[in-house]
């Protein structure tokens, strides 16, 4: 297997690179099985998934990860947590979140996203 953490760190610059100007371009990171928890609401499936994150109320948006923390599964893949702050364009409060992240292997040896948990930590 891949080294988790150099993996975990890989996925977490595109993604969040990508989060930040282009959320559309994350589709091919989806599949048809892969979940989304966003504050509680579920989402499944490339189409629904990629819907939500392109119907966010704002286009651009700053990304500060504060901790990550990164384990290979038992199931081969790799779990990943997140806590930072997020900066939408034109806003001047950050807002705090937390993501988690489950990577499964491809046959093609790359990474798909089979879950994603995404929360905002008010208080």
């Amino acid at each position: 297997m891949a080294d988790p953490e150099a993996v975990g760190r890989a996925f977490l610059d595109y993604f969040y690179g990508l989060f930040a100007t282009n959320r559309a371009g994350l589709a091919s990171l989806y599949q048809d099985s892969s979940l989304l928890t966003f504050e509680g609401s579920k989402f499944q499936g490339q189409q629904n998934i990629i819907q939500k994150l392109t119907t966010m109320p704002f286009q651009k948006v700053a990304v500060q990860r504060d901790t990550v923390d990164i384990q290979p599964s038992i199931s081969g893949g790799i779990l990943i947590f997140v806590t930072g702050k997020l900066m939408p364009e034109g806003e001047n409060m950050p807002l705090k979140f937390s993501q988690a992240f489950h990577l499964m292997p491809t046959p093609t040896n790359s990474f798909v996203v089979t879950n994603d948990m995404f929360r905002l930590n008010y208080g």
